[in-house]
């Protein structure tokens, strides 16, 4: 294979040049664009260079194959073959750097976890899962926030909402999103069935005013007291804020803050992640129609993985892989699954890319 990404540190140097001009500065829409390009290039640029400079020196010494001078020879030798070596590495890591980026990879993260089926045992597992994520995190040195947690009775939680702010924060959760099953025998089941309930991941890529628009016109916001069982502080003031998008029917509330302008703040930061996800499904929705012919479709409505406590085994359908060691996997220790799973993405993406597709 022969890489030949000339144009392509052209269009980064424009890129460059671009950034440099202080009259780009002032349409930040224009800057954020235009710097998110720049990076997704700059892996490609930087190992195109190298690419460039080994395949000089491989040129190098097989002319200098042909010297009369036998140590001269012998060292040709082996700089072919090392340069050899390193050509096939570069390139089996640029058919990677030059596969699609996902445009929300780098961006914080909200994360929303509900117990859907099973009751109070979806709820405990809710709790359970919330906890591996933000286990996951920690390790990551990553900051997160949580926004709201709605608690069931039995003390486990029916919602929760939290935030991961990080460089990368979404390519590390986002194959978390969809309907994860679990199965096991309650503490209460005194004749050992064994019991399945579900809960639902939703990830959404953090965004700000230059990414979604929301007009004025389209917002019903109310105010309320925020409720006492369950939250973590309780304000005596209207303090809680209900918003609804009217066009989309999408509606966020939020009550954690200490007042009711942080409250309002986080509720519209929600709300414009929620838009920008909803956007952004219905755009990959269009492109799996497309793909029909395809095996797995990474929907996040379908059941993604299930967690089978008896046999001590965590199956995720996508990828048909089977993980064992729950409680560890439970205390956080997600990343053998998230390496499979991005793994077999860049897979897919690879043989798409070779079927021309």
């Amino acid at each position: 294979m022969k890489f030949n990404l000339d144009n392509l540190v052209v269009e980064y140097n424009k890129l460059e040049e671009e950034l440099a001009n202080p009259e780009v500065f002032k349409d930040q829409k224009k800057v954020k664009e235009v710097a998110m390009k720049k990076k997704q290039l700059e892996e490609s640029v930087t190992l195109y260079k190298e690419y460039k400079k080994i395949n000089e020196a491989l040129d190098e010494a097989v002319e200098m194959i042909n010297s009369s001078d036998l140590e001269m020879r012998e060292l040709a030798l082996m700089q072919k073959e090392e340069s050899e070596g390193q050509i096939a590495d570069l390139e089996e890591k640029l058919k990677l750097a030059l596969l699609p980026k996902d445009p929300n990879d780098e961006k914080n993260i909200i994360v929303e976890i509900r117990a859907w089926t099973g009751g109070e045992e979806a709820a405990l597992f809710a709790w359970e899962l919330a906890r591996a994520y933000l286990s996951f995190a920690d390790e990551l040195w990553y900051k997160v926030e949580i926004d709201e947690q709605s608690d069931a009775d039995s003390g486990w939680i029916k919602e929760m909402i939290f935030e991961v702010k990080w460089e990368g924060a979404y390519s590390k959760f986002k194959y978390e999103a969809g309907t994860h099953r679990v199965q096991r025998i309650p503490e209460t089941e005194n004749k050992w069935r064994v019991h399945t309930s579900a809960i639902t991941v939703a990830v959404l890529p953090e965004v700000d005013e230059v990414d979604v628009e929301i007009r004025p016109e389209d917002i019903e916001m109310s105010f309320c007291r925020a409720s006492g069982a369950g939250w973590q502080h309780v304000n005596k003031t209207d303090s809680a804020v209900h918003l609804k998008h009217i066009p989309s029917g999408v509606v966020v509330f939020c009550q954690d803050g200490r007042s009711q302008h942080q409250n309002r703040e986080k509720a519209f930061q929600i709300l414009r992640s929620k838009l920008y996800a909803f956007e952004e499904e219905k755009r990959a929705r269009e492109r799996w129609e497309e793909r029909l012919s395809q095996v797995g479709s990474w929907d996040r409505s379908e059941k993604i993985r299930t967690y089978n406590f008896p046999q001590d085994r965590v199956t995720d359908h996508r990828i048909g892989q089977n993980f064992s060691g729950i409680p560890i996997i439970m205390s956080g220790r997600l990343g053998p699954i998230i390496d499979a799973l991005a793994v077999a993405d860049q897979t897919e993406q690879l043989e798409r890319a070779s079927r021309g597709n």
